[in-house]
């Protein structure tokens, strides 16, 4: 019996397949942990979605951009973006069931266990594990609830710039997805910047979200994809960096959460 966390798949099926057959990974007594963007870009996010959809009770994913976004041109009856390469998903005579199964998932979790905290793009340092869980449940609320398509209707909105409880519902769903999904840099007083998506050093005067004291100084791992330029390599042993860019000719990386051991398997397709 063994966990498992793994980077963005983005559509790359037979590099995520080949990393489960290395392992062994046993759906009647393993769980595997996915980092988000389970589709996009690659050659088979529909492959991805019917594995996952088959094992869904031997997996959990946690949400990312990608993910969201495919859920959202589905619920808005919108042209997905022809380089995300959907078609597959789309046509499929399952979609309405794929994008169900996405809809329970979570944007955030923590496995005590572990001391492990997972989400797509990290975690805002304003927020405690404690904080971030509840406003991963509130945005979860949203995407569940039977009112789903307003919500994403707003989701792609201009970000508050600061959280206050006079914000509406729309404006709190859209603030609290755009950290856990599509975080990178901050300002100096820890607003999310949404332009820089580089290296470390492309953010100019910005700082990585964990580079910043409550980050650097956690206890807790912190796990999460995201941000492939950075090849999996960050500043501290307790933030394990999954998106080694796969998807663009890099690796998908997997770990095994008890030891802590990585399985990296080289990306099949060419070198973008």
């Amino acid at each position: 019996m063994a966990d498992y966390a793994i980077g963005d798949l983005q559509g790359c099926f037979n590099e995520f397949n080949t990393l489960l057959q290395r392992v062994n990974f046993n759906p009647s007594k393993d769980h595997l942990y996915l980092v988000g963007d389970i589709v996009a870009r690659g050659p088979d996010s529909l492959a991805c979605l019917e594995f996952l959809y088959k094992h869904q009770d031997s997996v959990t994913i946690t949400l990312g951009n990608h993910d969201l976004h495919l859920i959202a041109c589905y619920l808005l009856n919108k042209p997905a973006n022809p380089h995300d390469k959907l078609s597959a998903v789309f046509q499929s005579d399952k979609l309405a069931r794929y994008i169900a199964f996405l809809q329970t998932q979570p944007l955030a979790l923590y496995l005590a266990q572990y001391s492990c905290f997972i989400s797509h793009a990290g975690l805002n340092p304003d927020w405690s594990i404690e904080r971030a869980l509840q406003h991963a449940q509130f945005a979860q609320q949203c995407y569940q609830g039977d009112n789903a398509a307003h919500f994403f209707t707003t989701m792609y909105q201009p970000h508050p710039s600061r959280w206050h409880e006079q914000l509406s519902d729309a404006e709190k769903f859209r603030y609290i997805v755009n950290y856990f999904t599509r975080m990178r840099f901050l300002t100096a007083d820890k607003q999310l910047d949404l332009t820089a998506k580089g290296e470390l050093t492309s953010g100019g005067n910005l700082t990585p979200w964990f580079m910043h004291p409550a980050i650097t100084n956690s206890e807790q791992t912190l796990i999460f994809g995201h941000w492939a330029a950075l090849k999996g390599k960050t500043p501290h042993k307790h933030l394990l960096a999954l998106d080694t860019g796969c998807v663009w000719g890099g690796a998908m990386t997997l770990i095994e959460l008890a030891s802590k051991q990585k399985t990296v398997e080289k990306s099949h397709l060419l070198a973008k």
